[in-house]
């Protein structure tokens, strides 16, 4: 499934004590790092269904994702063009309003060397804010809706996108340029890069 570096980042993930109570229970970091990966995809952390079931984005979510990719299931999950790479591989418990944010320190300790096991990306999907404040850093805009609306100026590198969470119903009706725009740009760059 990974490559031999890859998997011992993997295993050093699971031995690192600031993951001791989840490797306890059993429960395996939640990224997907294909060495011939063209795109990253960086959300916040899984969710709860994904990490019971030990598949990422799998929920309404990642259903509106791979609809914004404009890719079905099976591409999505074992085509190598996908590296899911979220802020945190854990899931981080319940807050008031929705999920916890991912913690704070876990992107810089260990993106940086997953991103040197994957050479080909090309396009660095930054999903919801956590990403895009971690990856755009003063180059984020005020709030999201700018930064989301801003993205030809990220590309053709990084694109920030606003989480295909059903709580986002609201901000896709409030701002129909984003699938009007966005998401077929979007299809379009990944019809590329799988045809090629």
């Amino acid at each position: 499934m990974f490559s031999e570096n890859v998997q011992k980042i993997f295993d050093e993930i699971m031995a690192d004590k600031e993951n001791k109570e989840f490797t306890d229970a059993g429960i395996k970091p939640l990224f997907s790092a294909p060495q011939n990966a063209k795109v990253m995809i960086v959300g916040q952390a899984p969710g709860i269904k994904a990490q019971e079931a030990g598949k990422y984005w799998f929920d309404k979510s990642g259903d509106r994702l791979r609809e914004w990719l404009g890719v079905d299931a099976d591409t999505f999950y074992n085509s190598d063009i996908f590296a899911i790479i979220p802020m945190d591989f854990y899931y981080p418990g319940k807050g008031k309003s929705g999920d916890l944010p991912p913690r704070k320190d876990f992107a810089p300790k260990w993106h940086p060397r997953l991103l040197k096991e994957l050479p080909n990306i090309e396009l660095i999907i930054l999903i919801g804010q956590y990403a895009q404040k971690y990856y755009l850093g003063d180059k984020e805009k005020k709030n999201l809706t700018e930064t989301v609306k801003a993205y030809k100026e990220y590309l053709p590198k990084l694109l920030p996108l606003v989480h295909p969470s059903p709580r986002n119903l609201i901000w896709l009706k409030k701002n129909p340029w984003f699938e009007e725009e966005v998401v077929p740009m979007l299809q379009e760059r990944i019809r590329g890069y799988l045809n090629n």
